[in-house]
Order: C-alpha cells, then sequence, then structure tokens
C-alpha cells in the first residue's frame, strides 16, 4: 500500500472475478459468459472503415447506440444509459444518487459487486439473508426503508421473483430508490422495463455479456425515467464523457438490433440447461432450478471443493464459493451442447468413482 492510498479504502474488500487463467485450454464455466459468438451482424458493423475511424473520439452522447437500445425496449432514447459494462453503469447509479451514510440493502447471498460499491461509496448497507431454499424474501424489501439493489434473477442462485413483487417493492416507498439488475432476464423471467413508465423510482440495469454474446466488449444500459438519466449523464460528463468506445457503440448497435438470434441463442442455452440438469439429478445432484445460463449445485456424497478441483486437473472451470453459506455448492454456466456433453462425463466420472469421499 503506497503512502498516498486513502485510508477509506485501505479495509475495503475487493472485488474478485472468476478465474481467468491463461497457461492452458479451459472449457470455462465459471464466470457466467457465453460460449456462443456474437451476432453474425456485429462482424458486419466492425468494417475497415470502422476502425480507421478510431483516430477520432467516439460520440460522448452514444446517442445511436441508445436510440437502438431505445427502439428494441419500446422506451426513448433520453430514457437509456449506456456504459463500460453493467458494472459501469452502477458505478454511475452510486455516483449520481448516493452518498456516504446512505442506507442501501440487498440480500446476504448475491453478486458481491455490491458489497464492493457499498463500501468504495461509504453506504450504510444491510445484506438481508435469504430464506432457507436460497429465495429472496420479498417482504423483507417492501418493509425496508432503505434504497434496494436487487439482482433479478439473483447470481449466484438463479432464482427470480416477479415483475409484480417487484413493483411491490417500488410503489411502497416513492422516495427510496429501487435498482433492478437484469443481467441474467432474457434466459426465462418476464423484465420489469414497462415498471418504468409508472415510477420515478426505478431504475432497470441490463447487460451485453450474457445473452448478446459480448463480455468482451464491455457493453452495459440503465432504463430509467428522463430526469435519473439526465442525472447519470452530468456525472458521467464530469468524470469519462467517452465512456465507450466507437467499436463497442456500433457492436452494441448491431447486437441489439438482431433480436431473432438472441431469441436463437437463448433457447440453445436453455435446452442444454435442462438437458444437464436431468444429467446431474441422475447422479445425485441437488439442483436449484435457475432461470439463467448457469445453474447452482451440490452433492450430497462428494464435496464441491473436490468436484471443483478435480474438474480444473481436467480442464474444466465452474465456480465454487469456500466458506459461504454455499460452500457446498457449485455454479456451473451452460456451455454448448459439445461442452456440457463433455462436463457431464467428466462429473459423471468423477462421482462414480469417489463416491466413497463423503462429506
Amino acid at each position: 500500500m503506497s503512502y498516498f492510498f486513502l485510508d477509506d479504502y485501505k479495509d475495503m474488500e475487493v472485488y474478485i472475478p472468476g478465474e481467468q487463467p491463461k497457461e492452458r485450454e479451459y472449457i470455462k464455466l465459471n464466470a457466467n459468459e457465453s460460449s456462443f459468438p456474437p451476432s453474425p451482424k456485429v462482424l458486419e458493423a466492425i468494417s475497415a472503415s470502422q476502425i480507421n475511424g478510431m483516430s477520432y473520439y467516439s460520440d460522448p452522447h452514444c446517442m445511436e447506440l441508445r436510440k437502438a437500445i431505445g427502439s428494441v425496449y419500446h422506451v426513448s432514447a433520453e430514457q437509456v444509459f449506456v456504459g463500460n459494462g453493467a458494472d459501469e453503469v452502477l458505478g454511475f447509479c452510486m455516483k449520481s444518487f448516493f452518498k456516504p451514510g446512505m442506507k442501501v440493502c440487498f440480500p446476504d447471498l448475491t453478486y458481491d459487486f455490491y458489497r464492493t460499491y457499498a463500501q468504495t461509496y461509504g453506504l450504510d448497507y444491510e445484506q438481508i439473508p435469504l430464506k432457507e431454499d436460497l429465495s429472496i424474501n420479498v417482504e423483507d424489501y417492501v418493509e425496508s426503508e432503505r434504497d434496494v439493489l436487487l439482482a433479478n434473477p439473483n447470481n449466484p442462485t438463479g432464482k427470480a421473483i416477479s415483475v409484480d413483487d417487484i413493483e411491490r417493492i417500488v410503489a411502497k416507498n416513492p422516495k427510496r430508490m429501487v435498482i433492478i439488475d437484469e443481467a441474467y432476464v432474457d434466459y426465462g423471467i418476464e423484465s420489469c422495463i414497462p415498471l418504468v413508465e409508472r415510477y420515478s423510482n426505478l431504475v432497470v440495469v441490463q447487460t451485453f455479456s450474457k445473452s448478446r454474446n459480448l463480455a468482451g466488449a464491455r457493453i452495459g444500459f440503465a432504463i430509467s425515467t428522463r430526469d435519473i438519466i439526465e442525472d447519470m449523464n452530468k456525472i458521467k460528463f464530469t468524470f469519462n464523457p467517452f465512456n465507450m468506445s466507437s467499436m463497442a457503440i456500433a457492436a452494441g448497435v448491431a447486437s441489439v438490433k438482431d433480436t431473432e438470434y438472441l431469441k436463437e441463442c437463448v433457447a440453445k442455452i436453455i435446452h442444454n440447461r435442462m438437458e444437464f440438469e436431468g444429467h446431474l439429478k441422475h447422479m445425485g445432484f441437488e439442483v436449484i432450478e435457475a432461470c439463467t445460463n448457469f445453474i447452482l449445485v451440490t452433492h450430497q456424497k462428494v464435496s464441491a471443493s473436490y468436484i471443483y478441483e478435480e474438474l480444473k486437473k481436467k480442464g474444466v472451470l465452474v465456480r465454487h464459493y469456500p466458506g459461504g453459506k454455499i460452500d457446498n455448492y457449485l455454479r456451473i454456466t451452460i456451455g454448448t451442447e459439445q461442452e456440457m456433453d463433455t462436463v457431464t462425463q467428466l462429473i459423471d466420472d468423477i462421482v462414480k468413482f469417489d463416491g466413497h469421499r463423503m462429506l
């Protein structure tokens, strides 16, 4: 730690992403990325002229991308904020609407970045325990007076709450902000974006990193009221006006417009997820029913840590969360049919030959 590092941050817990090792090739099912390529229209959009144009700054207003997103989600461009990934979009929400000491709540088991942001911005945060079945108790958030930050579906559980439940949370107190992170919404649930037209305290965040297969492009967006989006853009223009590259903007426009390719990829993931769930249940796993591109699983006879290590030796990365309430669970991203067939066989071998390793 340097002499200049602020004392405010010295005890902060940093966010730890899923492993990104480079020493060998892995089947990478640990970071909820996509094994499918982006829309072919993205390749068409990244033309020679687009590359040559990189000698100039990108549009700081990102208007073409905001218009394209607005068109798909039936809102105006003025209701759309875009950023360098959903994490940056959430960061601009924090910069715009939260100051040290403000009260916020989120689940005790959710995307770890929420706690990191809360600590970074000095918030008074409450981590509300999930129920025994790892689902969210909606009443906890309806009755709380704190601002609310929820992933729906939740990560790493894969469980979701309904739009009606979200509306109950939003409607209870119009003076508190409710941020809904819909990173995985395309895999089986309804978006709450339409609620934005009725409530001025709701911000809905989505990403291109999952269902649109563009994790490396770093594109995220928020949809809210014009006033909220205008506020976020004011902060952006005091911090980083050119937060989106011209390449990312072009890729995002092409991707969001190709709704048929989105549906095709999502359908494949859901099919592969259901097939994989069935195989794991046959092997004796308990599978948390999910509406995401991943599943959370546990085995009664073979420890999650052992399965994780054995899969890594065999060239497969999955996510293990040691030391907490899901210490004996693995989160496994759903990949291509070929990838899932390979992983199914490897897990079957591990469980079959190492089932004597009792917990």
